[in-house]
């Protein structure tokens, strides 16, 4: 009987060790997920109390995904030649239906909103990482101490990584080489990539018809010349800015500016992959387009808008205001200057992202661009080769 006794005392004793280890057990196990649910709560409170960053970080982690998937694309595209887009064909149609200003607007405020210190490393370091930006060559290369994204996509370049070449004409940005070349006067034509054209009178309004212009000063006389003026030829330049190059554009020659035109219109890609597959692009787009003279005659400079690139700001034109809500179709704003003298090199304005810039000037028959297309350009190198210096005959004989 006593022996039965001691077995019912030991299990009960062994069943109360086990309860108080459950016991146990189950209040540690409560108190981690209390843990748990707190570090959630923090972190969500976190998200609560700056959404506004959180949601930039994400749109950054999508602008990187969407990169790898357009290189994946044009990886399987390369050797497909792609159908050339009129603006009336469907697609296009479509394509100028989607909200792509408001969707630019929207990009420039999120531009602008304040980024904590904790996570500017994470979303602007892995901006520039994705996009190859080099901040060695910025003049704050902390990037902690860029705010936001804007102040990041408009960081200046140190002037000592950008030297500026003694040729007579440089590049205005760094960005990639689209097209080049002359101009067909005669038709009015030019070329945005190899085969796909736009029209030089809608895309500097009303060009031949306005002052100053360039020769031939009749369309029904294309050899016509100014008289006691060497020949000269209308040549375009096309270069692109991807959204990892520096934003800022520059001051390509010495030259006079006499006007301003402000074409609003559609902010589609420029991509050149798009460019490629839609004539007429930079027609289509809104641009600021500034004219005037240089040394050899005719020359003008243009900034063209793009998705997310409704911004283009120019320091000395303070009226110019872009990407405005409501906006007239087939026409321009225009500013007349007094002759505002710019030098070669100095800073002209910027982009708040990629974009593209249209130089279109006369030069003399032997002028020659020394680019190739898709090659890389950077701020204040030559794009053209250095002139022949032509032995003096008589002298040679002579000596």
């Amino acid at each position: 009987m006593a022996s039965t006794m001691c077995v019912k005392i030991g299990r009960l004793g062994l069943r109360t060790s086990r309860l108080e280890v459950n016991q146990t057990w189950l209040r540690r196990a409560h108190t981690n997920q209390q843990g748990k649910e707190n570090i959630l709560k923090s972190y969500l409170q976190k998200v609560l109390d700056n959404p506004l960053p959180i949601g930039a970080g994400a749109l950054v982690v999508g602008l990187v995904q969407w990169r790898r998937i357009r290189k994946r694309n044009e990886a399987q595209l390369e050797h497909e030649a792609p159908k050339v887009l009129d603006e009336k064909d469907w697609q296009v149609s479509c394509y100028k239906t989607l909200p792509l200003r408001h969707f630019s607007r929207l990009w420039g405020f999120v531009n602008d909103v304040y980024l904590p210190v904790w996570l500017r490393s994470t979303i602007l370091g892995g901006y520039a990482r994705a996009f190859g930006c080099d901040l060695s060559e910025a003049e704050d290369e902390e990037i902690k101490n860029y705010a936001n994204l804007g102040q990041f996509f408009r960081r200046r370049l140190k002037a000592s990584v950008r030297p500026i070449s003694e040729e007579v004409l440089v590049s205005p940005c760094d960005g990639k080489v689209l097209h080049f070349g002359p101009v067909d006067v005669p038709t009015g034509l030019v070329e945005q990539v190899k085969g796909v054209t736009y029209s030089l009178n809608t895309f500097l309004g009303s060009y031949f018809a306005s002052s100053p212009h360039t020769m031939p000063l009749n369309l029904e006389d294309p050899e016509a010349v100014v008289e006691d003026e060497a020949p000269r030829v209308l040549h375009q330049c096309i270069l692109y800015l991807a959204p990892g190059d520096y934003h800022g554009f520059h001051s390509p020659v010495d030259w006079t500016i006499q006007k301003r035109r402000h074409f609003p219109g559609e902010l589609l890609s420029v991509h050149p992959r798009v460019a490629g597959a839609i004539s007429k692009l930079f027609q289509l787009n809104e641009r600021v387009a500034y004219i005037g003279k240089w040394k050899h005659g005719f020359f003008s400079m243009t900034a063209v808008g793009a998705t997310n690139v409704g911004s283009i700001k120019v320091p000395m034109d303070e009226e110019l205001s872009t990407n405005q809500w409501k906006w007239e179709q087939r026409t321009f704003h225009q500013k007349i200057f007094q002759d505002v003298e710019v030098k070669k090199g100095e800073y002209f304005g910027e982009f708040n992202l990629g974009s593209t810039i249209v130089l279109i000037f006369e030069a003399p028959e032997d002028f020659q661009f020394d680019l190739e297309a898709g090659m890389p350009v950077k701020v204040g190198l030559p794009i053209i080769k250095p002139p022949v210096v032509k032995e003096d005959v008589t002298e040679s004989k002579s000596a």
